[in-house]
């Protein structure tokens, strides 16, 4: 059996692993040893639905499992949380944002690679079937030239979760799949409920809008033959998150190189710079 623990069980993430692992028992070699949360009573939620055991501390299975599940609402915890079980190697799930500061960001990558631990994580809209498809069309030049597109996402402003980080990462991953994850610069205008972000690409833009409250998503590619996208709904990007971790759980290779799987936080905090400055950032990896 693959022992796994998940930390940080605020949110709805926490309970795919769970059903998916404990309740639909969708494979039968995976042990959730406990959750954990700096919320105590999102844990105990947990433990009455699922039947899991809650831990005391994050860090009380270090050297005992063979996995590890990071779901924590705000971004400043994930490098925390994952910091006492570097050292065990085991592969890891983090959930989005990977973390908040570039600083963390760049010493998490460091520890991660040093110690060879496969990652899985982030943002699980890049799984949905419009994203793919809108990047494999990108790639291949499906529709001619690229001459830029357009992304929209919900956002969250106001919270204890690290606010504009909290929800962000959804538009910035969609955006990383789609168009590459290295722009080269962005400027973001904000609005009463809405943020508007130009990305610089070679050779093209790219326009994200951020709503506040409205968790619709759109993605949208604009070409030399014609605009190709819409609205997309994460159909089974749920499930798709847990079997990424699945896979790197039981011995498959990771599908993000760690570069890229860091790159987010970085085009995350020149938006942030960019609404204080009000200018444009560059983003600098």
């Amino acid at each position: 059996m693959y022992k796994v623990a998940i930390l940080g069980c605020e949110n709805s993430h926490a309970n795919f692993f769970l059903e998916y692992f404990v309740e639909k028992k969708v494979v039968g070699d995976v042990e959730v040893m406990g959750v954990y949360s700096d919320d105590a009573e999102a844990a105990r939620k947990l433990q009455a639905q699922f039947g899991v055991n809650v831990m005391e501390h994050y860090d009380d299975f270090v050297g005992k499992l063979d996995g590890l599940i990071i779901t924590a609402r705000h971004g400043d915890n994930h490098y925390k949380y994952a910091k006492p079980y570097l050292g065990d190697g085991i592969p890891m799930f983090i959930d989005k944002p990977i973390t908040v500061s570039e600083k963390d960001a760049r010493e998490f990558r460091r520890e991660l690679e040093e110690n060879r631990i496969p990652v899985s994580g982030g943002s699980m809209c890049m799984y949905d079937g419009l994203v793919q498809e809108l990047k494999k069309a990108v790639e291949d030049r499906t529709y001619g030239v690229v001459y830029g597109g357009s992304l929209r996402s919900p956002v969250s402003l106001d919270n204890i979760y690290g606010g504009f980080y909290f929800y962000s990462q959804h538009l910035v991953q969609v955006l990383g799949e789609i168009f590459g994850y290295y722009p080269r610069s962005v400027q973001a205008f904000p609005g009463k409920n809405a943020y508007t972000c130009v990305f610089r690409y070679e050779g093209y833009d790219v326009t994200g809008v951020y709503v506040e409250g409205n968790y619709t998503y759109y993605a949208g590619i604009s070409c030399e033959k014609e605009y190709v996208g819409g609205m997309y709904a994460l159909e089974n990007c749920a499930e798709r998150e847990v079997e990424a971790f699945y896979r790197i759980l039981t011995g498959g290779s990771q599908e993000m190189s760690y570069e890229d799987f860091f790159a987010p936080v970085y085009i995350l905090n020149a938006i942030h710079r960019s609404v204080q400055s009000g200018k444009e950032e560059a983003i600098s990896f």
